[in-house]
């Protein structure tokens, strides 16, 4: 391992590579602590002294930002706005036509489509910076933390002020989606997975230390040793796959005879990745959203409904909540997984180009055959999904973590995947330049 490492500081190409990419990490980091024109970061302080951490629905942002949002920072909304803009895409090739023939003419219309996904993360980060100030503004941004300093976050809130730090924050995410470019070009790869990646790992240290200082030593050794085992069952999975074998026949083009090789189509167990835990946890937000804007004036009580929604759906400790968030999280995955893959396409390719399944004839019975084996997969695919998604909640309950622990949920899939695809784009540069990579 450590002569690999070694290696890999010894190949100038890597190491500049290596190096350019924490350089970008660095700056992406230090723009989280830098705060937003007009903004009094002294109380912003005492707030997120005075709070557990959380941020009711602003908790998900808060993960994918590394906690810059509830610092009100220039790099506040984080890489948050680049994510929906690219599910939104990846969702209107089902609906608008248009797009899914950009998705099919290569790498030219790959590349119309990132330029429509940065148009609209740039508009989605206009929206999302403009009820960000909003609810800072209003002292809503911490919920009811019952700290005075919480409702005067804003040092100036003229018409003029809030323009500023609406293009200040909406800024800040294009510079972010710059970096994650030139990660990708320049660097190791992977570079708006890798800046989601940072931004998780950096709330790693406060999430443990906050659980060692609320119940002890013993419990936190007792929650580190059940979150490596936790990783280890999460690695294992994400790297299981059914591979559908698949022969292709021989073709003779004059004298030379071209195919007649056997592969695999690897369909993976988790195929849907953290989307659905992502759309799952949106539309749960939603209804304390409602309820949050239909709070009876000061002295009033509130309507039966904003009270069950506040009771039952805002709680991540509430066994309802958990049990909708667990169907929700199944139900996604099944939705995500048939829109990012089409049976019937991979068996018209396939005969296309003479490929078929042992015992499967091609074309139809091959799509029915692949939706088949594709169904039963991503039944434990979303079962694992919804378990993994529930341990912060079990957390939340058992041991007091906030909703962002470390160990489960959206933070340790996105660990493990981009971890495992990071060392993989290492290892294969490795082997370009070396005959052993980094993997043994």
């Amino acid at each position: 391992m450590f002569s690999a490492l070694g290696r890999i500081f010894k190949t100038p190409d890597l190491r500049r590579k290596i190096f350019f990419t924490l350089a970008m990490v660095g700056l992406f980091r230090m723009g989280s602590f830098i705060p937003a024109p007009f903004v009094d970061f002294r109380n912003v302080q005492q707030c997120l002294a005075g709070t557990s951490g959380t941020a009711g629905l602003y908790e998900l942002i808060n993960l994918f930002s590394g906690g810059a949002l509830l610092q009100l920072s220039i790099f506040a909304l984080g890489i948050m706005p680049y994510i929906t803009a690219s599910i939104i895409t990846q969702l209107l090739r089902v609906v608008i036509p248009h797009f899914e023939a950009l998705h099919k003419e290569g790498q030219a219309g790959q590349g119309k489509l990132t330029q429509y996904t940065r148009y609209m993360t740039i508009g989605l980060a206009l929206l999302q910076s403009t009820t960000l100030i909003t609810v800072a503004r209003s002292g809503a941004l911490f919920g009811s933390s019952g700290v005075p300093a919480c409702n005067q976050l804003l040092s100036n809130d003229a018409w003029y002020a809030i323009m500023l730090m609406v293009i200040t924050m909406t800024a800040g995410t294009g510079l972010i989606m710059w970096f994650g470019e030139m990660i990708t070009e320049r660097g190791v790869g992977n570079g708006m997975s890798l800046l989601i990646f940072v931004s998780i790992a950096a709330t790693f240290p406060s999430a443990l230390w906050a659980i060692a200082q609320s119940n002890g030593f013993e419990i936190f050794l007792i929650v580190l040793a059940v979150g490596l085992v936790i990783m280890g069952l999460v690695v294992f999975v994400e790297q299981s796959q059914r591979r559908v074998p698949v022969q292709y026949a021989k073709r003779m083009v004059g004298r030379r005879a071209y195919g007649g090789s056997n592969t695999y189509i690897p369909i993976k167990v988790n195929m849907a990745g953290v989307i659905p835990v992502i759309f799952a946890s949106s539309l749960l937000y939603l209804p304390a959203l409602f309820a949050q804007f239909n709070q009876p004036a000061a002295g009033g009580t509130a309507s039966e409904w904003v009270a069950w929604i506040q009771n039952n759906l805002t709680s991540g400790d509430n066994p309802l909540y958990m049990a909708i968030y667990f169907l929700l999280i199944v139900g996604f995955t099944y939705f995500y997984v048939a829109i990012i893959f089409n049976p019937e396409e991979v068996a018209d390719n396939m005969k296309r180009y003479g490929g078929f399944i042992p015992g499967i004839r091609a074309g139809r019975p091959t799509a029915e055959y692949l939706d088949y084996v594709l169904t039963r997969i991503t039944l434990p695919g979303s079962l694992y999904l919804g378990l993994v998604a529930l341990i912060p909640l079990i957390a939340l309950a058992t041991v007091n973590a906030n909703q962002n622990f470390p160990f489960g949920g959206a933070s340790i899939l996105i660990i493990v995947g981009v971890g495992l695809d990071t060392v993989k784009q290492i290892d294969s540069q490795l082997q370009q330049r070396h005959y052993e990579g980094l993997l043994k």
